[in-house]
């Protein structure tokens, strides 16, 4: 039974609708499985001589995860929502089969990469896929219940409000976890623990802080288009 907050849509209005949750679940996945491939360099970042960071590269790319989450959370409804969460993970075993697949694979004499050039590169990536799929499981789904908690708490109002905790409580806990598993798995020094989770936590803070007025751009941009009216109201595309 359909939720009174959702909205019937015509047939040509729930193409385009199917189509714009496929785009933005496409860019999802892409996101999550980059920044498990990319996560073992790390970079510093000095904004205006403030603060040190010095995070992994994978944290470019994951914060988007939450924001696209927050958008089809917020449009889309909350069971639209653990599809992708769930379709991210099935991409991320199915992205470390073909990396383990690969590392077996003996490679020739030209290739640009020997055989130890590309364990090295890749010699973690199957314990950070596993850390990153634990800590990521917990904290995706944290997030879509925080965020419908909030968004029944505020009878759909305050976007801004679940934007905000859902993500600042979902992120800590993801970069909690990963780095807590990498560290047990001795991936990472536990010397570098607390100042990791610090970096982390703060910049994901700063990128969540940052994202709200794309949330709502995306959220207000799509309601207009679909012809969404009221607080909390969501398109109504699951039979």
């Amino acid at each position: 039974m359909p939720n009174p907050e959702q909205k019937a849509i015509s047939m040509k209005h729930r193409r385009k609708a199917e189509t714009l949750f496929l785009i933005l679940a496409a860019l999802f996945v892409t996101a999550l499985v980059t920044s498990n491939l990319i996560f073992q360099k790390f970079f510093y970042w000095n904004p205006l001589g403030l603060f040190y960071f010095e995070l992994s590269v994978g944290i470019i790319a994951y914060p988007i995860t939450f924001l696209i989450t927050d958008i089809i959370s917020e449009v889309f409804g909350q069971k639209r929502a653990n599809k992708v969460v769930i379709a991210g993970i099935f991409a991320s075993f199915f992205a470390l089969l073909i990396i383990i697949i690969s590392d077996l694979a003996p490679a020739t004499e030209w290739s640009p990469l020997s055989d130890l050039e590309f364990s090295k590169a890749f010699s973690f990536t199957y314990l950070a896929v596993a850390a990153s799929l634990a800590a990521y499981l917990f904290a995706q789904f944290l997030d879509v219940q925080i965020f419908h908690f909030w968004k029944r708490v505020t009878k759909g109002k305050h976007l801004w409000l679940r934007n905000n905790f859902s993500t600042f409580t979902s992120q800590f806990v993801d970069t909690f976890t990963v780095l807590f598993l990498m560290s047990s798995f001795g991936i990472l020094e536990w010397s570098l623990f607390g100042k990791l989770l610090l970096n982390g936590f703060i910049f994901k803070v700063v990128f969540a802080l940052f994202d709200t007025p794309f949330v709502y751009l995306g959220v207000y941009s799509l309601r207009r288009y679909f012809g969404l009216k009221g607080y909390g109201a969501e398109l109504q595309l699951d039979d």
